[in-house]
């Protein structure tokens, strides 16, 4: 039986569609193009900590790798693990899983939108900030979401709804994925995002192929 490159089960629409966008760029993260298949928990970031790795289980004959990646902020766990805590109890876990070492979590602390929020054009445009003024970094400053000496909100999530709010855009999904088409890779520091990057560059290098 020839399996399917990767599944990967997530909390919420919003994770879903901006992993579209950046599945979309193999070249851009530094993979080979592969085949995704992307699922929701129905109970969010909660049914992701706990049952994510049983869920993901059943499929560990069909697909090479598998991923689970949810929001830190809401999953439950927030009194008892710090952010890699967690993610390394649920790694032991898939390790001593069918999957050993072919699955992985991948917490988002605090929350997703701590990856989009680079310094790019793109995000000001898909924010509905293009040519606005003050501009988004400045207004984000001076409503007290930004500090001077930050790359990122400190609350990247309120930060997020409370800029579209200010540009009359509603929220939606493919905002994400509108970012993830776009924003440059290199820019994204963040620690999650690093170690996602990392992670498909050692199951999908460029050079080679199933």
């Amino acid at each position: 039986m020839n399996r399917k490159d990767l599944i990967v089960l997530v909390a919420d629409k919003n994770i879903e569609y901006a992993l579209k966008g950046l599945f979309e760029r193999p070249q851009a993260l530094g993979i080979r193009p592969i085949q995704e298949d992307i699922f929701i928990h129905p109970q969010h970031d909660p049914g992701c900590t706990q049952h994510g790795v049983a869920f993901l289980s059943n499929f560990s004959e069909i697909y090479h790798y598998g991923l689970l990646m949810f929001d830190y902020e809401g999953s439950g766990r927030e009194q008892r693990h710090q952010p890699q805590e967690l993610q390394e109890t649920l790694n032991r876990e898939f390790a001593s899983s069918a999957w050993g070492n072919r699955a992985r979590a991948i917490v988002l602390s605090p929350e997703l939108e701590a990856w989009i929020w680079s310094n790019s054009p793109h995000v000001d445009n898909v924010v509905g900030w293009k040519n606005r003024q003050p501009s988004l970094r400045q207004w984000l400053t001076a409503q007290g979401w930004l500090q001077r000496d930050e790359v990122k909100p400190n609350r990247p999530k309120e930060a997020f709804q409370a800029a579209l709010r200010e540009a009359r855009i509603q929220r939606s999904s493919s905002l994400y994925q509108q970012i993830a088409q776009k924003v440059s890779l290199r820019r994204c520091a963040d620690r999650s995002f690093q170690e996602f990057k990392d992670i498909l560059r050692t199951w999908f290098p460029r050079d080679r192929q199933h």
